[in-house]
């Protein structure tokens, strides 16, 4: 669930970009253009479901937070359950506001194919994908978004 919300993916989107830094309530909502008071809900609960954590220094009430881990990884049981719902609605909104923000300037690429393989067969094609992203990995280059997905065709597209 505390990944449910777009605007928690990006508060850990927001801490995991940096090489370790460490943002306050108040500077996350300044990156995110949001009110503090309305972020403090949604870093509590990314808190608490150990998402990021407490960071040194800090003054007063403003205290610096961090991701945890720099890739999240969602199990599969559970992306097939309903629980998910949030999570999938969070990815769309992702990816609409990147086409929103990324479309005209050709920064936004996609991809689609549709191919004749197992349903297990393309989760192992997203897994070697996240794996070879990691492995590709260079922190001194901007994050990248990368969304999958795999769905059997639309009773639409079956007709045509």
């Amino acid at each position: 669930k505390a990944l449910g919300h777009p605007l928690r993916l990006r508060v850990l989107e927001t801490l995991g970009a940096g090489d370790g830094e460490h943002l306050t309530n108040r500077e996350l909502a300044n990156r995110l253009g949001v009110d503090p008071g309305h972020l403090h809900f949604h870093v509590r609960m990314l808190l608490r479901a150990g998402l990021i954590e407490l960071a040194e220094g800090g003054q007063g009430r403003e205290k610096p937070y961090r991701a945890v881990a720099r890739t999240v990884r969602v199990a599969p049981a559970l992306l097939k359950s309903d629980a998910t719902s949030d999570l999938r609605a969070a990815m769309l909104d992702e990816v609409q506001r990147g086409w929103a923000e990324h479309g005209a300037t050709g920064a936004f690429r996609s991809a689609q194919v549709t191919a004749r393989v197992t349903p297990e067969q393309a989760v192992e094609l997203i897994q070697e994908l996240v794996e070879h992203a990691r492995v590709a990995e260079d922190p001194s280059l901007p994050p990248l978004v990368i969304t999958t997905v795999l769905h059997p065709p639309s009773t639409v597209d079956l007709e045509s």
